[in-house]
């Protein structure tokens, strides 16, 4: 499965305004929840409880959260960009500025986990990194992923 087969221009945000997590995960979970038509503060609980267990904050830039809900239909992908950076609690420290944020459905953990595997092989090349912290549209975030999505 390729990230652009699931990823919808709708649910890229080119530029988030939050300066912490729990608002980071409510700018990403706005178009995503109104595509799955799910209630954004459940999805933004489901998160929140992730990140409990650890934070999906990778290092590199880099946040992937993700969640499980049981009242979704198909997995959904949203993208996001913070220009600043924000304090993700990852693993090495330093602030977040790419995300990933993907949902599926409560049953899905295979497609889930080989969906998380492909954001993650994908984001380990810095040339690829550097075009989306360069990126100034979702367009062109689209059109970027989607490039090397094909590569891979």
């Amino acid at each position: 499965m390729k990230i652009c087969d699931v990823l919808q221009k709708e649910t890229i945000l080119a530029d988030l305004k939050a300066r912490n997590k729990k608002g980071i995960l409510e700018e990403l979970v706005a178009p995503v929840s109104e595509i799955a038509k799910v209630n954004p503060e459940e999805l933004v609980k489901v998160l929140m409880e992730r990140e409990q267990l650890g934070s999906t904050g990778i290092g590199g830039g880099i946040g992937i959260p993700h969640g499980k809900m049981k009242d979704m239909d198909s997995l959904i992908l949203g993208f996001g960009l913070s220009r600043k950076g924000v304090d993700f609690e990852s693993l090495d420290g330093q602030p977040a500025h790419i995300f990933f944020l993907l949902i599926t459905p409560e049953n899905s953990t295979g497609l889930h986990l080989k969906l998380l595997a492909r954001i993650s092989k994908i984001l380990k090349n810095d040339p690829f990194r550097a075009r989306l912290l360069n990126a100034s549209s979702g367009d062109e975030i689209f059109d970027i992923i989607k490039e090397e999505d094909e590569d891979f």
